[in-house]
C-alpha cells in the first residue's frame, strides 16, 4: 500500500482549514485517513501550523511520501515557535472578509433617451457651425 502524507480539507464554505493525514494515495482527498498527524489553518495571521513531528517521521520511516505542501508546512512548523512567541496575541484572529467596492452612481440623465426637444436644440446648434465654416 502506497501511503502519502497530505492535506485533507475540513471547515466551512469559504473558510478552509486542513488536517495533515497519512492516507492511501489512491483515496479521495477527503477520504478515510489512516492517521491524523496535525492541522493547518491558513486564515489566521500568521497561519497556524501544528504537526506531530514524531508521528510524521515514523510514517516516513515506513515509506510514506509527504506531499510538497506538507514538506513546506514541516519547514514552517520548525521555524514557527520562535516567530509565534514574538507575535502578539491579536494576530491569531482570522482575516476580515474583503470589502466590496460600491458600484459607481450613474446620473439619471444618462439613462433617459433624448427627447424631441433635445434633438431640435442639437440641430439648431449644428447649423450655425456649418454657416461659419
Amino acid at each position: 500500500m502506497a501511503v502519502r502524507i497530505r492535506l485533507t480539507r475540513v471547515g466551512a464554505t469559504k473558510r478552509p482549514s486542513y488536517r495533515v493525514v497519512a492516507i492511501d494515495k489512491r483515496r479521495a482527498r477527503d477520504g478515510r485517513a489512516l492517521e491524523i498527524l496535525g492541522f493547518y489553518d491558513p486564515l489566521t495571521d500568521p497561519a497556524t501550523v501544528k504537526l506531530e513531528a514524531e508521528r510524521i517521521q515514523a510514517w516516513i520511516s515506513k515509506g510514506a511520501q509527504p506531499s510538497e505542501t506538507v514538506v513546506k508546512l514541516m519547514r514552517q512548523a520548525e521555524k514557527g515557535p520562535v516567530a509565534s512567541a514574538a507575535a502578539p496575541k491579536m494576530a491569531e484572529k482570522p482575516k476580515p472578509a474583503r470589502a466590496r467596492k460600491p458600484k459607481p452612481a450613474v446620473p439619471e440623465a444618462a439613462d433617459s433617451e433624448p427627447t424631441v426637444a433635445d434633438t431640435a436644440e442639437a440641430a439648431d446648434d449644428a447649423e450655425p457651425a456649418k454657416a461659419e465654416a
